[in-house]
C-alpha cells in the first residue's frame, strides 16, 4: 500500500511551565503595563524578575537548560524569581483595566471596605459596603451579597447607629434569603456537575436500564423549583443541568429546548453578558449542537449567525478565554454547517483558518477539541473527494501516543481511515491496514451494533472482488438503516456518515448530493 507518512503536530511545543504560559498569553498593550507597573515598584530596570520575564518574552519556547544559561539566575534562585514574576504579572493584570469584569469591581469595593474597617472608620466602610451591595445586586452575585451582608453584621455589631433594630431586621431577612438562594443554586450547580462529570466517565446511555438508571438519579437530585420564580443564576445551572442530562439520555428535542431557554436567559438578561460571556458562548455551542442531531441547517445557520453578531459586538468581554472559546465554537459550527449542507468543498476554505487558530491557540485549547477539529477537517476533505489529505489528518489522531481520548473518536478515525485507504486506491496492503483496524475495534469496550456491523464489513472487505462491491455496500445499507432510527444508535451515524456514503456508491451519485438531498427531507420531517 502506498503510504501517506505526512504527520501533522497537534501537541503543544511549549512546556507547559505556568509563567512562561503566563507571559505568553499576555497582549502587547499588557506587556507595556506590566513594564511600566515592575519599574515603578522596583525603581530601575535590572531587578532579575524584569529579566526573565524579557527572556520568556522574547524566546519561543520553554528550555530549562538555556534559561540557567543565563547570568542573572542560578538554579537555586529560580524557583523564588519565578514565582516573585508570577505574583507580580497577576497583580498587574489585576490592576489592568480590559482584565476587570463586574465580579472583581464588586470583590474591589469589598476590599476598600476592609481597609476602611481596619481603620475604625465604621461609617465609610458601610458605605462602601452599600456600593458593593447594590453593584453585586444588579449583577446577581448573590455569594458576595451575602458575604457583604455578613460583614455588615460584624461591623453593626460593634458600632452602634442608633438605627439598630430596624437595620438588624433588615440584615437578618437580607442574610436569611440570600442564604436560601445560595443553597438552591448550590444544588443545581452540583446536579450539573454531577451530570457532567457522568458524561465524560460513561459516555451516553446505552440500554433502557442505564436511561431508568440515570432518570431517577436526576430527578432525585432535582430540586422541586418554579422556573419563573427562580433569579439569572438560578436559571442557569437549571438550564445547564437539563442540557446535561438531555445529552447522556440522548433526548435531542430536550436538548434543543433547554439549550433555547439557556440561550433566551441573555435575552432576558443582556447585562449579564459582560460578568457570564463563557456561558453564554456554552449555550449559542449546545444549541447548535442539538440543531446539528436534529439535522435543522436553517435554525443552525441563523442562530450561528448571531453568535458572531454578539461575539463582535463592543459588549462583548475580549480576552484571552474568550477569543479561544469564541474561536472553536465558531469555526467547529461552522464545518459542522457545511456537514449539514454537504457543502465539502466550499468548507475547505475554512481549514486554513482553523490551522492558524489552533496555533494561535495551543495553549488555551485542549487536546481533545484539538483532536475533534482534526477528525471534522478529514471527513471534509473525505467528502470533497480529497482522501490523501484526510488520511493525513487521520493519522495525526490514529498515532498520536500523547492523547488519550475517548474511544468513539479512536474508533471512527480508524474506521474512516480504512475507508478513505479504499476510496484512494491505496490497496497493495490492505490486508495488513483492515486487520490492525479490526484488532483495535475488538479491544474496545462497550460496542454498538453500528461498530459491530462496520467491523464485519471491514473484516471481508479485502475478500470482496470489485464487480461484487456494489452488492456488498447495499447489503450493509440494508443492515444499518433501520439502527439509524434506534434510540441508543443513531449517535454512531453523526461521526460518520456512512449510510450516506453507502448510498453514494449504491446510486453512483456525488456525497455532496446525497447528503443535501437527505437533509432536506429531514427539514421538511422537523417537529421544530
Amino acid at each position: 500500500m502506498q503510504r501517506v507518512n505526512r504527520k501533522i503536530s497537534a501537541t503543544p511545543k511549549n512546556a507547559q511551565d505556568p509563567v512562561f504560559l503566563l507571559v505568553k498569553s499576555l497582549t502587547k498593550a499588557q506587556k507595556r503595563q506590566f513594564k511600566l507597573y515592575a519599574k515603578r515598584i522596583e525603581g530601575h530596570r535590572e531587578s532579575k524578575f524584569i529579566k526573565l520575564f524579557d527572556f520568556f518574552d522574547q524566546t519561543e519556547s520553554y528550555d530549562e537548560r538555556e534559561l540557567l544559561k543565563q547570568p542573572f539566575v542560578s538554579r537555586a534562585q529560580l524557583a523564588n524569581l519565578k514565582s516573585h514574576l508570577y505574583k507580580q504579572l497577576l497583580t498587574s493584570l489585576r490592576l489592568n483595566p480590559s482584565i476587570q469584569n463586574p465580579r472583581m469591581l464588586i470583590r474591589e469595593q469589598l476590599d476598600f471596605a476592609t481597609v476602611l474597617y481596619q481603620k475604625g472608620l465604621y461609617k465609610q466602610s458601610l458605605k462602601m459596603l452599600e456600593k458593593a451591595k447594590q453593584m453585586a445586586k444588579k449583577w446577581d452575585e448573590k455569594y458576595t451579597q451575602y458575604e457583604i451582608v455578613e460583614f455588615e453584621k460584624i461591623i453593626e455589631s460593634q458600632y452602634i447607629t442608633r438605627s439598630m433594630s430596624n437595620r438588624t431586621e433588615a440584615l437578618v431577612s437580607d442574610a436569611r434569603m440570600l442564604g436560601e438562594a445560595n443553597m438552591l443554586c448550590s444544588q443545581l450547580s452540583n446536579l450539573s456537575l454531577l451530570l457532567y462529570e457522568r458524561l465524560l466517565k460513561a459516555g451516553y446511555v446505552k440500554s433502557d436500564d442505564e436511561y431508568r438508571e440515570i432518570t431517577q438519579f436526576f430527578f432525585r437530585e432535582l430540586p422541586k423549583v418554579e422556573y419563573d420564580q427562580l433569579g439569572f443564576r438560578e436559571r442557569l445551572w437549571y438550564s445547564k443541568a437539563h442540557v446535561w442530562y438531555s445529552m447522556i439520555t440522548q433526548d435531542f428535542l430536550g436538548l434543543f429546548k433547554h439549550a433555547s431557554r439557556w440561550v433566551y436567559l441573555f435575552e432576558q438578561y443582556p447585562e449579564m453578558l459582560s460578568s457570564h460571556p463563557i456561558f453564554y458562548l456554552k449555550a449559542n455551542n449546545y444549541l447548535m449542537e442539538s440543531l446539528l442531531l436534529l439535522r435543522h441547517p436553517e435554525k443552525f445557520k441563523s442562530t450561528l449567525e448571531q453568535m458572531r453578531q454578539t461575539i463582535d459586538s463592543e459588549g462583548f468581554p475580549v480576552n484571552t478565554n474568550t477569543q479561544a472559546l469564541a474561536f472553536l465554537y465558531r469555526v467547529n459550527n461552522e464545518l459542522n454547517l457545511h456537514f449539514l449542507k454537504g457543502t465539502f468543498e466550499e468548507g475547505l476554505s475554512l481549514i486554513s483558518e482553523v490551522k492558524q487558530g489552533i496555533k494561535r491557540f495551543e495553549n488555551q485549547i485542549d487536546a481533545h477539541h484539538v483532536m475533534m477539529l482534526y477528525y471534522k477537517m478529514a471527513c471534509m476533505y473525505f467528502g470533497a473527494g480529497d482522501y490523501k489529505q484526510c488520511i493525513d489528518y487521520l493519522r495525526s489522531i490514529i498515532f498520536n501516543s500523547n492523547l488519550t481520548m475517548r474511544e468513539d473518536l479512536m474508533c471512527f478515525s480508524r474506521i474512516l481511515d480504512v475507508i478513505a485507504h479504499f476510496e484512494a486506491g491505496l490497496d497493495n496492503d490492505l490486508d495488513r491496514l483492515l486487520l490492525s483496524t479490526y484488532r483495535f475495534l475488538i479491544r474496545m469496550n462497550d460496542l454498538h451494533q453500528v461498530q459491530r456491523l462496520l467491523i464485519q464489513f471491514i473484516r471481508e472487505l479485502g475478500s470482496v472482488y470489485p464487480q461484487d462491491l456494489k452488492e456488498k455496500f447495499r447489503a450493509l445499507h440494508g443492515q444499518l438503516l433501520p439502527l439509524e432510527e434506534d434510540y441508543y444508535e443513531r449517535r454512531s451515524f453523526l461521526y460518520l456518515d456512512v449510510l450516506s456514503w453507502l448510498e453514494s456508491h449504491i446510486t453512483s451519485t456525488p456525497l455532496a448530493q446525497v447528503v443535501a438531498r437527505k437533509n432536506a427531507m429531514a427539514v421538511k420531517a422537523s417537529r421544530l
